[in-house]
């Protein structure tokens, strides 16, 4: 060995280094904001499938071409990673954190650090960065589209996103019975917070089709429809109950993606298309 080849191995490699992440210019400078349409999808309670609209619809607008992000913002329940077999950390590149890609979406979620069945104790005050930080200086690229899937009511977690991204659309999420609209109309209402603006109510989980073809409403009717006319917004969409639904979460392939001619599938594409009509894609820079 000479001397020369001695004196480079003799160099210690420094491991990567993670930096504390600043706000990612998309989000920050507000004539760049104007060409980012920001869904925040939120639920008054859990149990009523607020993850998995959130992951079909972003998945519904990357297949339609539309340069897609999704912020998986529900801390203590993050879910996403499982619904889009996504469990790999994310890798860093300069100061900025590089987002796991599946079926066309962009992802950042705190489920990505840690195993599945690790317990998370976060404090209030450690909430508001760590929120901070899943919206920050993240190589997003140029999306057209950022989906945020908050955690189910009006805490904290849902309080730090609107005051980062102030002015966002919000789609409120259900299902028909009365009680869980009630519910939801306390989420929806946080839309003062942030100068949010409510766009649609989905009503998932809306009625079951026997193998008749018997339509049977499993958790009641009405409540969709009362939702959305208490907030003075459209009815988006009525998802229907499917085991193709909860098929693909559990294998980590959106319904929409793996059986996309399901009525559950049909149904998020249709709001996919709702969503692009209320709020239409940025123009593309020339």
């Amino acid at each position: 060995m000479d001397t020369e080849e001695r004196s480079r191995r003799a160099v210690p490699i420094a491991p990567p280094r993670r930096t504390r992440i600043t706000l990612s210019p998309e989000l920050t400078v507000r004539d760049q904001r104007s060409r980012l349409r920001t869904i925040l999808v939120v639920s008054g309670k859990g149990g009523v499938g607020k993850s998995t609209v959130s992951v079909n619809l972003a998945a519904a607008l990357a297949a339609r071409g539309r340069a897609t992000a999704l912020v998986d913002a529900d801390i203590y329940g993050a879910s996403v990673p499982r619904m889009l077999n996504a469990f790999e950390k994310p890798l860093t590149f300069g100061s900025r954190l590089v987002p796991v890609e599946r079926h066309g979406v962009k992802l950042m979620s705190l489920g990505l650090f840690f195993a599945e069945d690790a317990p998370l104790v976060v404090r209030g005050p450690i909430m508001h960065n760590t929120v901070r930080q899943l919206l920050e200086e993240v190589s997003w690229g140029e999306p057209d589209y950022l989906i945020v899937d908050l955690p189910p009511g009006t805490g904290d977690v849902a309080l730090s996103v609107a005051e980062t991204v102030p002015g966002s659309a919000m789609i409120v999420v259900t299902t028909p019975q009365l009680v869980a609209s009630k519910v939801a109309i306390r989420a929806a209402k946080m839309a003062s917070v942030g100068e949010l603006r409510p766009i649609g109510v989905v009503e998932n989980m809306s009625y079951f089709v026997t193998p008749q073809g018997e339509r049977v409403e499993i958790f009641g009717s009405g409540g969709g429809d009362e939702l959305a006319e208490e907030l003075g917004v459209p009815l988006l969409v009525r998802v229907p109950l499917e085991a193709a639904v909860r098929q693909a979460g559990d294998e980590g392939n959106p319904v929409v993606v793996q059986f996309p001619d399901s009525p559950a599938g049909q149904a998020f594409v249709t709001l996919a298309e709702q969503v692009e009509r209320l709020e239409p894609p940025p123009s593309k820079k020339r």
